[in-house]
């Protein structure tokens, strides 16, 4: 059975062409099969760019798990003079992402995970995590990308509710960072996570 975090995927292609039109940004991009949300963009994914905080304006910024790109696009449409990184394992999907950002005449960085620099460091990390992994996966990559945001950065993920989002909270809580629900809609939510360093901020006289 092939899976969308499958490095090559197996299944035949058969791209499909969706109109993506937001409040503030529109684009068009082709998606695949083997590719998550083939033929549309997922509920989830379109909860989180329609409900999360703008995205930082500047530095570097992360869509983690790109899929054909919705995330990726749209931070680079939105914040120009940043840096946007596009990471998955799929092959497809990196092709995807990096064939829609030329498409709609954006640029970014489509890119394996072990091809982004060690010092890189996220002001923003969006994220529609592959929950289906198994929860040490899914654990061990929040973990490691999380570790990468700037101490004033913030990351947002968009979960199922009947797919654990709000164990995956829980979690995240007791990992030391600060966990908001910033929405809760159709069976998903969307949580906005900061990083350690800025919930530990030292206080006046301390």
């Amino acid at each position: 059975m092939a899976h969308y975090f499958d490095e090559r995927p197996s299944v035949a292609s058969d791209v499909a062409v969706v109109d993506v039109a937001l409040p503030d940004v529109a684009f068009t991009m082709t998606t695949d099969r083997g590719v998550f949300s083939h033929g549309h963009l997922d509920t989830g994914t379109s909860l989180l760019l329609r409900e999360a905080p703008a995205p930082a304006g500047t530095g570097d910024l992360l869509d983690l798990g790109s899929g054909s790109g919705a995330m990726a696009l749209t931070m680079a449409l939105r914040s120009p003079a940043a840096r946007v990184w596009a990471v998955d394992v799929n092959a497809r999907a990196l092709e995807l992402t990096a064939a829609n950002a030329a498409r709609n005449a954006v640029t970014l960085h489509a890119v394996l995970p072990g091809d982004v620099p060690e010092d890189v460091r996220f002001s923003t990390i969006w994220s529609n995590p592959p929950i289906r992994i198994g929860k040490p996966q899914l654990q061990e990559l929040l973990l490691r990308w999380l570790s990468r945001l700037t101490p004033d950065g913030a990351a947002v993920l968009v979960v199922q509710k009947h797919l654990g989002a709000d164990s995956l909270q829980r979690w995240l809580d007791q990992q030391g960072y600060s966990v908001e629900r910033i929405a809760s809609r159709a069976g998903y939510r969307l949580l906005q996570v900061e990083a350690p360093d800025r919930c530990l901020a030292p206080r006046s006289g301390a």
